[in-house]
């Protein structure tokens, strides 16, 4: 799961998420024993169109859906 910044562009958070799916794409072509990398978690509200594009198939919008948190 990498989240990258939460506030601010989310372009900022674009070199985060290539790093994370390249390190994913490392493991992935291990091939390690009853390891299987199918999920990559990356991006919440802010930011989880550059996530998609950068290789997410998860991501995290809570507040898009429910709205900022009350303090």
């Amino acid at each position: 799961m990498t989240m990258g910044p939460r506030f601010g562009n989310p372009e900022d958070a674009r070199p985060y998420f290539k790093a994370t799916n390249a390190v994913f794409e490392q493991i992935k072509k291990l091939k390690t024993p009853n390891v299987e990398m199918r999920y990559l978690s990356m991006g919440m509200s802010n930011s989880y169109k550059i996530a998609i594009e950068e290789g997410a198939n998860i991501v995290r919008i809570g507040t898009i859906l429910f709205g900022d948190r009350i303090s």
